[in-house]
C-alpha cells in the first residue's frame, strides 16, 4: 500500500516550512499592505529574536522551540512583504509612474527584439531618463512600444536607444467583467505605460545599451527561429517547432492552441519539465564519457548545469522552465555528492527561489500549473501505477503512460477550470500519443540545429519534422472535433477552489493511509462546495443587467435576465470567434448566462428597448427624432458607431438620466460629446476611457 508522505513532513523537506510564511507575506502584502516601517520591524525584531535564541544553551533552546518556530515565520513573513514591496514598480522613487512625462522627452532602451503585429511592430523598452528644459531626471521602469511599420521601425533592435517626443499612455483593461486583468498582468512585469510611435515621433540615437550575454541569447533564437523556418514547410508546423523548442510563439496558429487547449494537452508547447527532462537526458549522455577521465567528475556536473541554464534562458526563462532548471540542477548536484533528495524539499527549495527572484510569479498561471502537476505526480503516481500489475513489458509501459496523465490531472484539474473554464474529456487519449510524439519532435529538432551546417542532411530532418508536425497537428485537431471533446462553461471561485482542493487533499488522506477523518473531512468540503455553488446559482437567478462593452471600434450590448442573455452588436463582431471569445464569453461565464432569449419580456422597437421600468435607446445611425414627443423620459441613451448628432439635440427630443458611449465612436467624438454633457449638466460614460458600462435593471 502506497502512503502519502509523513506529517509533518517538513523534518525531511526542510524547505516546505520556510515557503509557507514566505507566501503568506507575498499574498498580504498585496492584499492587504502594511506599511513599509512596520515590515522592516517586524523583519529586525524578529531576526534578532531569532538569532538570541540561537544564541542560548542547548537546554534552553530545547525548551524555546516553539518560540524559535515563530521568530522565524515572522522572518520569513516580513521577507515575503519586503520583497514584494520593493519589486513593485510603483515604489521605486525613480519609477516613471511617479513622474509626469507631458511633454517631457524620454530617453529609452529597447529591451528585446521587435515583434510583428498585424499592424505595427511590439517590444518592451526600459526608462532611463526624462529630459525637459536642460534637467535629467534618472527615470526607471518598463514601457509597450508599438511602431508603425515603416522604414525606420524595420532598423530597430535590442539595445537601441530612443528619444520619445510622444507622451506616455498608462496601461488600461477594457474593464470588461471576467476578462482577463491585462493592466495587472503588465505591472507584475514591471510595465506600467505603453505609446503608439509613428515616424517622426522619436528619434534613434547611435549610442547603444546591450548587455551582451542578453545580445547573445536573442541572436541565438533569432538563429534557431531563422534555421527552422529555413528546413520546416509549413507555418503551422515551423510555428509549433519554434514554440516547442525554445518557447517562441509569435508565429503560432491561434486556432491550432485552441486545439491543444481543448484537449489538454497544450502543456506540450509551453516550455517545460518535459523539455527540461529531455535536456537533462541529452546532456548526461553526451557528457557521460568525461566521467571516465581524470577530473571529469567534476566538470561533468559543470557542464549538465550549465547547459540546463543556457537552454532555459535560451527558452525565454519562463517561471516553468526555471522551475525545472531549479529542480534538475538540485538532481545533479545531489548525484554528484551520491545524495538523494526529497522531491517534495526539491520542489518547495526551487519555488522559495524563484519567488525570492520575483514575487509576482506567485499568481502565473504556468507557474501554478508547473507545481500542481510535479506534486501531482510525486504524490499520486506511484498509487495508480500500482493499482495494476502488468508482466508484458509494451503494454507495461503503456499503462505507465496512463499513470503518469492520470496522476499530473489531479492536482491541476481544479486550477484549469478555475483559471480557463473547462475540461478536456479526451485528454487521456489525446496525450498517449501526443507526450511522445513531442518528445521526438524536441530531440529531431536539437538535431536539426546540430547538423544546420549542412544543407542536404538538414533538408532531409525538416521534412521528417514536417510530417510529423503535421501528424501531430492533424491528430489533435481531430481529436479536438469529437462530439463532447471539451467540457466547456465552467465556472468557480475562490472559495469553491479552496473546497476542491481540501476535498482531493482529505479523499487522498483516506483512501493512500486509510485515515477515516480524511472521509469526514472530505465530505465537509464537498457539502461547503455545493453550498457556495448553490448561492451563486441563486445570485444568478435573481439577476438583471445591461452591459455596455468595451471592445475598440466595435458595438457590443448584452442584456442579462437570470441565466439567459439578449445580445445587440455589429455584424463583424458577431462572426468573429476569436473577438468574441476574447471580450464577450468571459463575460457571460462569470454571470453564468448560456443561452440566447426572445425578449418576450424586453420591449423592443427599432432602437428602442425597455426592461421593467428601464428604459434605454441605442442611438447608431441617424434618426428622425421629430417623431418622439419633446422630452420623452429615457433612463439611458447609448451612442454607438459615431452617429451625426450633437448632445444638445438628443436633450431636446429626450430627458436622458445617463449618456453612455461606446468604443466604436472615434476618441475626438467622445471627448466632444463629454464637454457637452459637463455644460449641460449631464451624467456621461465613456467605455473607453473607463472600461465596460454595467447597469443593474430594475
Amino acid at each position: 500500500m502506497s502512503h502519502l508522505p509523513v506529517w509533518p513532513i517538513w523534518k525531511e523537506s526542510p524547505f516546505i516550512r520556510l515557503i509557507i510564511p514566505l507566501i503568506a507575506g507575498i499574498a498580504n502584502q498585496w492584499y492587504w499592505p502594511s506599511p513599509i516601517l512596520f515590515m522592516w520591524l517586524l523583519f529586525a525584531f524578529s531576526t534578532v529574536a531569532l538569532w538570541l535564541l540561537y544564541a542560548q544553551p542547548l537546554s534552553r533552546q530545547y525548551h524555546t522551540q516553539w518560540l524559535n518556530g515563530v521568530c522565524l515565520h515572522a522572518t520569513l513573513f516580513a521577507t515575503g512583504g519586503l520583497v514584494l514591496f520593493y519589486g513593485d514598480i510603483q515604489h521605486q522613487k525613480t519609477s516613471i509612474t511617479r513622474q509626469n512625462t507631458a511633454g517631457k522627452v524620454i530617453l529609452v532602451t529597447i529591451e528585446e527584439p521587435l515583434t510583428e503585429k498585424t499592424q505595427s511592430y511590439k517590444t518592451i523598452a526600459s526608462v532611463q531618463a526624462v529630459l525637459f528644459d536642460h534637467f535629467i531626471n534618472k527615470a526607471s521602469g518598463k514601457i509597450l512600444l508599438y511602431f508603425q511599420k515603416d522604414s525606420t521601425s524595420q532598423h530597430l533592435h535590442y539595445g537601441k536607444q530612443l528619444l520619445l517626443y510622444k507622451a506616455l499612455q498608462p496601461v488600461k483593461n477594457t474593464g470588461n467583467p471576467g476578462c482577463f486583468d491585462y493592466k495587472r498582468y503588465c505591472a507584475f512585469q514591471g510595465i506600467s505605460h505603453q505609446v503608439n510611435l509613428k515616424q517622426g515621433e522619436y528619434v534613434p540615437l547611435k549610442i547603444e545599451n546591450e548587455n551582451l550575454f542578453r545580445k547573445f541569447l536573442f541572436s541565438t533564437r533569432a538563429k534557431i527561429v531563422l534555421l527552422l523556418k529555413r528546413y520546416i514547410p509549413g507555418e503551422k508546423e515551423a510555428g509549433l517547432a519554434e514554440a516547442m523548442l525554445i518557447g517562441y510563439k509569435e508565429d503560432l496558429d491561434q486556432r491550432l492552441v485552441q486545439s491543444y487547449s481543448n484537449t489538454g494537452v497544450v502543456h506540450i508547447i509551453a516550455i517545460s519539465g518535459l523539455h527540461l527532462g529531455l535536456i537533462y537526458w541529452l546532456l548526461t549522455l553526451l557528457c557521460k564519457p568525461l566521467a571516465q577521465r581524470k577530473g571529469g567528475k567534476l566538470v561533468q556536473p559543470i557542464l549538465i548545469i550549465a547547459g540546463l541554464w543556457l537552454f532555459s534562458f535560451v527558452a525565454g526563462g519562463s517561471p516553468s522552465v526555471l522551475r525545472s532548471a531549479v529542480m534538475f540542477t538540485c538532481v545533479v548536484i545531489g548525484a554528484h555528492l551520491n545524495r538523494k533528495t526529497s522531491i517534495y524539499n526539491s520542489l518547495a527549495a526551487s519555488a522559495f527561489l524563484l519567488l525570492c527572484y520575483d514575487p509576482f510569479w506567485l499568481w502565473d498561471a504556468g507557474f501554478q500549473l508547473s507545481y500542481a502537476a510535479v506534486l501531482s505526480l510525486a504524490i499520486f503516481y506511484k498509487p495508480i501505477y500500482n493499482l495494476l500489475f502488468v508482466s508484458n513489458k509494451l503494454l507495461d509501459l503503456l499503462w505507465k503512460s496512463i499513470s503518469v496523465t492520470l496522476a499530473a490531472q489531479i492536482l491541476t484539474v481544479p486550477v484549469s477550470i478555475y483559471l480557463f473554464h473547462q475540461f478536456p474529456n479526451l485528454f487521456l487519449i489525446a496525450n498517449l500519443l501526443a507526450v511522445p510524439l513531442s518528445s521526438l519532435i524536441i530531440i529531431g529538432e536539437i538535431i536539426l540545429c546540430a547538423v544546420g551546417m549542412f544543407p542536404f542532411i538538414a533538408s532531409w530532418v525538416g521534412y521528417l519534422l514536417h510530417h510529423t508536425i503535421y501528424w501531430l497537428n492533424t491528430f489533435i485537431e481531430q481529436v479536438g472535433n469529437l462530439p463532447y471533446a471539451t467540457m466547456g462553461n465552467l465556472q468557480i471561485n475562490e472559495a469553491q477552489l479552496v473546497c476542491l482542493y481540501v476535498f482531493i487533499s482529505a479523499m487522498a488522506w483516506w483512501l493512500l493511509n486509510n485515515k477515516r477523518k480524511g472521509a469526514v473531512l472530505s465530505l465537509m468540503a464537498l457539502l461547503f462546495f455545493i453550498i457556495f455553488r448553490a448561492v451563486e446559482i441563486w445570485n444568478t437567478g435573481q439577476q438583471k443587467k445591461l452591459i455596455v462593452y468595451n471592445i475598440p471600434r466595435h458595438s457590443a450590448i448584452d442584456v442579462m435576465v437570470g441565466t439567459k442573455y439578449f445580445f445587440k452588436g455589429d455584424s463583424l463582431l458577431q462572426h468573429d470567434d476569436l473577438l468574441q471569445k476574447f471580450h464577450l464569453q468571459p463575460c457571460r461565464l462569470l454571470h453564468r448566462v448560456i443561452n440566447t432569449f426572445n425578449p418576450g419580456n424586453i420591449l423592443v422597437e427599432k432602437n428602442f428597448f425597455r426592461f421593467g421600468n428601464t428604459s434605454f435607446l441605442l442611438f447608431d445611425t441617424s434618426l428622425d427624432l421629430t417623431t418622439f414627443y419633446p422630452k420623452t423620459p429615457i433612463d439611458i441613451i447609448i451612442l454607438s458607431n459615431n452617429p451625426p448628432i450633437q448632445i444638445a439635440q438628443l436633450t431636446g427630443a429626450f430627458q436622458c438620466r445617463q449618456f453612455v458611449f461606446d468604443a466604436s465612436n472615434p476618441a475626438w467624438k467622445v471627448a466632444k460629446w463629454q464637454q457637452e454633457c459637463a455644460q449641460l449638466g449631464l451624467a456621461a460614460f465613456s467605455v473607453a476611457d473607463k472600461g465596460a458600462f454595467v447597469f443593474n435593471l430594475y
